[in-house]
């Protein structure tokens, strides 16, 4: 059973300019293209989780509350609904999308404004607080662009993500 809890509930929503306010994260790791070799080449996987809405995948997500920092909240959803932990690195844009179900007294048009990070996960929790209703699946970025749910999210992968690792110059965490 999962100890810890996600937040619900809208009291301490941050808006700004009619917009509800969004942290994420785009998760990643290095895979060795060879499991079995240490000097085979390094893959650089992206973490997506599924969204118990519908068809299609995700990065985790979601509303940046009042008692803290936009990096606090982008750590508290990935840890929330993908059950990760690690360290959160550059910001890397904030993508404004519409959310259907996230209409409110404070933006009845549903807009949002998400600041995504990138976060190179060190830990992968056995349980979470979302485990029951989402699924996590390592893909490759490639793949995890076919498989973004929403356009704001590729855009954010190839836009935000690709365009930091290709400054950084593709080794973001190093060797343990």
């Amino acid at each position: 059973m999962c100890d810890l809890v996600a937040r619900t509930g809208r009291l301490q929503q941050r808006y700004e300019d009619g917009c509800r306010l969004v942290a994420g994260c785009i998760p990643f790791r290095y895979r060795n293209f060879d499991d079995g070799d240490p000097d085979s080449e390094k893959v650089i996987e992206v973490l997506m989780i599924s969204s118990p809405s519908g068809p299609g995948l995700l990065f985790p997500k979601g509303g940046w509350e009042n008692d803290e920092t936009v990096e606090e909240a982008a750590a508290r959803e990935a840890v929330e609904e993908a059950g990760i932990r690690g360290i959160l690195f550059d910001f890397l844009g904030c993508y404004r999308f519409k959310s259907k179900t996230h209409q409110d007294e404070f933006c009845p048009e549903g807009v949002c404004k998400a600041a995504m990070y990138a976060l190179y996960v060190k830990e992968e929790l056995e349980s979470w607080p979302e485990q029951d209703t989402r699924t996590r699946a390592w893909l490759t970025i490639p793949e995890a662009v076919e498989s973004c749910r929403h356009a704001w999210m590729k855009d954010a992968l190839e836009e935000g993500f690709c365009k930091w690792l290709q400054q950084k110059g593709g080794d973001i965490a190093g060797e343990d």
